[in-house]
């Protein structure tokens, strides 16, 4: 398990821009083996279709984002930054001040920024300006959902990745979910 406390979340969020100096908070990062970077962040809520799977962006406060790529360090045959499917994400995101949770499936989107990634608008479980811990489970893909080459399985094994947690505390999502796109 990895625990990762971000102690400059408790100073001030850390902004990275992008077109329209929109803000995303970079929550974190891992790389992991086989040569796989994650990368966690809090984003604006956004329009994604279809609304009954990802959310009405009027009806939620952020965009939860996991991007999953492949680094220097991936198996032969790999694409550096090439996107990593069928995993398997979920989050729970928990409100330190009332001990509200929620859990939520990230599933695979597609924008003009990050290109393939996993995320979902959420609603967060209490205010906003309250603190966050947000707890990510990543899987492997079920052996029944992708075919494994005899190579891949004598150089790497019998799946991508093994299972991950990974822990961000004391996050303020204030700024972002304040924010608007348009």
């Amino acid at each position: 398990m990895h625990k990762i406390t971000l102690a400059f979340l408790l100073i001030g969020l850390h902004f990275t821009s992008f077109s329209k100096n929109l803000p995303e908070m970079l929550i974190g990062k891992a790389d992991i083996s086989p040569g796989i970077t994650f990368v966690f962040e809090g984003a604006i809520k956004d329009d994604v279709t279809p609304p009954n799977i990802f959310l009405l962006e009027s009806s939620t406060d952020i965009h939860l984002e996991v991007l999953a790529n492949w680094n220097d360090e991936a198996p032969r045959g790999s694409i550096e930054g090439g996107f990593i499917a069928y995993l398997d994400i979920t989050a729970i995101i928990l409100n330190q001040r009332t001990n509200e949770s929620s859990k939520v499936f990230l599933l695979p989107h597609l924008n003009m920024s990050d290109n393939f990634h996993y995320a979902r608008n959420i609603k967060l479980p209490g205010n906003r300006e309250d603190l966050y811990t947000i707890i990510f489970f990543i899987e492997p893909p079920d052996i029944n959902a992708i075919g494994l080459h005899y190579d891949w399985r004598e150089e790497v094994g019998e799946r991508i990745i093994e299972p991950k947690e990974f822990t961000f505390i004391d996050l303020n999502f204030l700024d972002i979910a304040q924010a608007t796109r348009r």
